[in-house]
């Protein structure tokens, strides 16, 4: 009993805010699988109309956030992540409640807005155990971050869609933003930031002062332009996946099933991957790790592109996933170890406008390259992009490091 009340807070913030960012990646994506729908039951649509509405509506969140992102990683330097975490927790829960109230698509259009003013739950929380917990064990932890994250989105499509189908689209959304107000409870009351302190100077009110402020400013961009790649690279494949499935068995019967599996697939396995790839990084150099993740991810993608049935993509989907935890945690991770304490905010939340912008990148390359070729094109556009995003990390990343090391 003594063991355990002497347990490090670090410890006990690790668990609180994995289980926290577990349950917000599930009520952000419990909400995705109707969201087209109810777009449709606000207005009577051409199939165009509705088409460009639920374009705008999915986009329009990461456009706002990736502008929003610096300014809130700026005042979390300041004023602490835990702050941070209130605010996007509670924002989130209000905003999202209130879609459930929406009459028209302009409204909601508002509110996904307000939802990427008010993101930046799971980049504070990853900040914030991030600066608490101990550089050798950093690995470990993002890597139960991001596994938390992971399975919470896996299994909100679930949830949402059965919820939506038990009560109906406006109650899903209530239901949403209650899952969210516990989180903001939770985070209140059992998440403790120890050690802090405020970034003193005007200085680092602009990037150019932050920047000044790096050991080593080419590694910190390079992790960020790999950050924005990976996911682009990731996001590429998302809009033609079911479409592919769907070619593969020449559409039959269960197609919707089919691709929901191996769509879920790669979660499942950087759920089950990242905190064991994450310990062996703090064991062994995580830029290695890194290294291991883009090449696996080509040796999988090539392949992708010419399977010819689904079982044989859902296994190279799989092992993607475990590509997944070797690439964003790592990442995460390098920029803890390679960035000043007191400006970790600030650096994971140019990380997070990053990766959004890879989010709207990514869909517009695979969209593109379907159309001009074919689905199978798609994987071998994306294995490309992952080789260009690796040599540029061995040039922007590992020969930096291993020069600094000797």
């Amino acid at each position: 009993m003594l063991s355990k009340q002497r347990r490090p807070v670090w410890v006990r913030n690790l668990r609180v805010l994995a289980v926290g960012v577990f349950f917000a990646g599930m009520g952000f994506s419990e909400i995705m699988p109707f969201l087209s729908l109810y777009i449709a039951t606000l207005g009577h649509y051409t199939h165009q109309q509705l088409n460009f509405y639920s374009g705008v509506v999915f986009a329009v969140m990461y456009c706002v956030s990736a502008i929003v992102s610096p300014y809130w990683g700026k005042l979390a330097d300041k004023k602490g992540r835990k702050p941070m975490i209130l605010r996007a927790s509670l924002g989130m829960a209000i905003v999202i409640a209130a879609m459930g109230l929406v009459t028209n698509v302009w409204q909601l259009i508002g509110l996904r807005m307000a939802q990427g003013v008010f993101a930046g739950f799971v980049s504070n929380s990853n900040a914030l155990i991030a600066t608490e917990t101990p550089k050798e064990k950093s690995g470990q932890a993002l890597g139960t971050m991001a596994a938390g994250v992971t399975g919470g989105n896996l299994l909100g499509p679930l949830l949402g869609g059965t919820l939506a189908e038990i009560f109906s689209y406006r109650v899903t959304f209530f239901i949403t933003g209650a899952i969210l107000f516990v989180i903001f409870l939770g985070c209140l009351f059992f998440v403790h930031e120890e050690g802090f302190q405020p970034v003193q100077g005007k200085q680092f009110d602009k990037a150019s002062g932050v920047i000044h402020e790096l050991t080593s400013p080419r590694i910190i961009f390079g992790l960020l332009v790999t950050t924005m790649i990976i996911q682009a690279a990731n996001n590429s494949i998302n809009p033609i996946i079911s479409l592919f499935i769907k070619e593969l068995m020449h559409g039959g019967k269960g197609v919707t099933f089919v691709s929901g599996v191996i769509a879920a697939l790669p979660g499942v396995a950087t759920m089950f991957a990242a905190p064991l790839l994450g310990r062996l990084g703090d064991r062994i150099g995580t830029q290695k790790i890194l290294i291991m993740g883009f090449i696996i991810s080509i040796l999988c993608f090539v392949p992708s592109a010419f399977v010819k049935n689904p079982w044989q993509l859902g296994i190279l989907r799989f092992i993607i996933g475990i590509a997944d935890a070797s690439l964003f945690p790592q990442v995460q991770t390098l920029l803890t170890k390679n960035s000043p304490s007191k400006l970790t905010g600030r650096i994971f939340s140019w990380n997070q406008s990053f990766m959004y912008v890879g989010n709207i990148l990514g869909p517009l390359i695979g969209g593109f390259v379907a159309g001009l070729f074919d689905y199978g094109a798609v994987f071998l556009s994306t294995a490309f992009l992952v080789l260009v995003n690796m040599l540029l990390f061995i040039v922007n990343v590992y020969f930096p490091l291993k020069s600094q090391s000797k």
